[in-house]
């Protein structure tokens, strides 16, 4: 990573309007995450969603990944998981179905057909979304206050639905904007946003933690007792410590690759010559990035999603009990007794990154694409024969390199969880919700190394002309 080169770069007028454009885009998305659905009265209803939502550890999480829009009840509280399902969609289609792929193979053409199904296929699930989400929240806050929200007509739903489904779509467009900047995924982007945002409040809330002595003050050499929390300060501690181990181990991780060198042919044309030199191939060990986190976590919030909506409506109790207690991210209290129903969550979470890294590094990393390449520009690995031969090669380097990669990265993800159990077992800490902070912060470091990444190639390329 060059930090001068990209210092240098904001002199420039491109990279600074790219710049603006993505803080400005950012500035939009928070001021619509305080846009409330025209259902009830704001400031009320808004108290008691919130104390709703934060009651459970899947609603507090949704919240955590919405940037508060939950329990603000915003327009954009539905967010990017109907553009995120229908991207999974799409490109398990993609590779199911021969025309597809064909497509997809194409070209820059073939890929915008795709997208544009993507985004068409993305509107009916933000509203069948949009009408889950309004029911299994008039439900749950009726029962506990039937004050709260006054009888719903017709047009009142459709109101709240079409902005609901309006605040996804419009989020949808928002994050390509910022892809078209080319300094990051655009989607990724906004999560991450979403995530920091909700940084002051933890602070906040942490401050107040450690300031509360109601059970017992740190005593300082048992001179004078201080105004902290002794076992609140040891859960920080053992926090920030842990958040550096995942901060190092992911930007590693992130950071490894395989170098593969590739020979081009030398080839005579009249009295000059061509090629004769050596390139290199760089495959990364995660070349599919944060994206696999992303799809396990919309994937997983399915399950309890349905199970919400089935303990709403009174359908189905025992399954909607199941759903809700077998996918919901376990904290430290969970895993008491030889319950078995709290490792559903992280084995599910496991398999799905691992699976997830695999199915994405094949759309990102086309090894037959690259072998025609090379072979139509007479490069070749070396002791490797060009065409068909290369593609199996580059295959089976790229699956060796997931495996590690894969299973890295679900370890990664597993901390947490497993911190979570060490806390409850020696510490007897049973709310210290490590699990939704360690993803929480497994999302933010891999978006900012990729971010940087690409703001990194695109420094080099507008500070290239200033190299002699």
């Amino acid at each position: 990573m060059h930090l001068k080169t990209i210092f240098k770069s904001f002199k420039n007028r491109d990279m600074q309007k790219r710049l603006l454009i993505i803080v400005g885009i950012i500035a939009i998305y928070r001021f619509l995450a305080h846009i409330p659905v025209p259902l009830a009265e704001p400031t009320k209803f808004k108290e008691i969603v919130e104390n709703v939502i934060n009651s459970t550890d899947f609603g507090g999480f949704m919240n955590l990944i919405s940037g508060g829009a939950l329990t603000s009840f915003s327009i954009i509280m539905v967010g990017l998981s109907p553009y995120i399902t229908a991207s999974i969609f799409t490109q398990l289609l993609t590779k199911a179905i021969p025309r597809l792929e064909e497509l997809h193979n194409d070209g820059e053409s073939g890929r915008r057909k795709i997208n544009q199904w993507t985004r068409i296929i993305t509107i009916p699930l933000a509203i069948l979304q949009s009408i889950a989400y309004i029911f299994i929240l008039r439900q749950t806050v009726l029962a506990g206050n039937a004050t709260a929200l006054p009888d719903a007509t017709m047009s009142g739903w459709v109101v709240a639905v079409a902005a609901m489904t309006a605040g996804s779509v419009v989020l949808m467009w928002l994050g390509e904007l910022i892809t078209e900047q080319g300094i990051g995924n655009g989607i990724s982007m906004l999560i991450f946003a979403s995530i920091i945002s909700q940084l002051p409040q933890t602070v906040s809330t942490l401050a107040v933690s450690i300031g509360d002595t109601s059970a017992g003050a740190l005593s300082f050499f048992g001179m004078f007792d201080m105004p902290i929390n002794p076992t609140v300060l040891a859960i920080c501690v053992a926090m920030v410590f842990a958040s550096v181990i995942i901060l190092y181990l992911l930007v590693k991780i992130n950071e490894g690759q395989r170098i593969i060198t590739v020979n081009y042919a030398k080839r005579v044309h009249g009295n000059s010559s061509y090629g004769g030199v050596k390139s290199i191939l760089p495959m990364k060990l995660i070349a599919a990035g944060v994206i696999p986190v992303i799809f396990a976590i919309a994937f997983l919030s399915l399950p309890a999603f349905v199970g919400q909506i089935l303990k709403s409506a009174n359908t189905a109790p025992e399954l909607a009990n199941n759903l809700s207690t077998w996918f919901q991210a376990p904290n430290a209290g969970s895993f008491t007794g030889e319950t078995w129903q709290a490792f559903i969550y992280p084995v599910t979470y496991f398999a799905l990154v691992v699976a997830f890294t695999y199915f994405y590094t094949s759309i990102v990393f086309n090894s037959k694409e690259i072998s025609e390449n090379l072979q139509k520009q007479g490069g070749f690995i070396e002791g490797v024969r060009p065409g068909h031969a290369t593609e199996v090669y580059l295959t089976k380097t790229v699956n060796r390199l997931n495996l590690f990669g894969s299973v890295s990265l679900g370890l990664i993800a597993m901390l947490p969880f497993v911190a979570d159990y060490l806390f409850y077992t020696f510490a007897g800490v049973q709310n210290s919700n490590l699990s939704i902070g360690g993803t929480g912060l497994l999302i933010v470091v891999t978006v900012a190394l990729e971010s940087l990444r690409q703001l990194n190639s695109r420094a080099l390329m507008v500070t290239y002309d200033e190299y002699e």
